[in-house]
């Protein structure tokens, strides 16, 4: 599986900021936000209140992970 990084500018909080993640994790981030009704920016806003000191990119592919599985659990 060859997938690239695309970096994308969001604003959080008031201000920009870039994040680079997989192709597959800004698809799975796109799904999670609509099955929500919301953004994806907001969503990237909440994922970044609750993350402490981990790295933005990171704790985005971890909350999409879980996502996933908590998606998979309820089944």
């Amino acid at each position: 599986m060859t997938t690239g990084t695309t970096k994308r500018s969001v604003m959080i909080a008031g201000h920009r900021t870039s994040v680079s993640l997989e192709t597959p994790f800004w698809e799975a981030l796109r799904e999670i936000a609509a099955a929500r009704e919301q953004s994806v920016q907001v969503l990237i806003g909440e994922v970044d209140e609750a993350r402490g000191a981990q790295n933005l990119s990171s704790a985005i592919r971890v909350f999409v992970l879980a996502s996933v599985r908590e998606r998979r659990q309820s089944r």
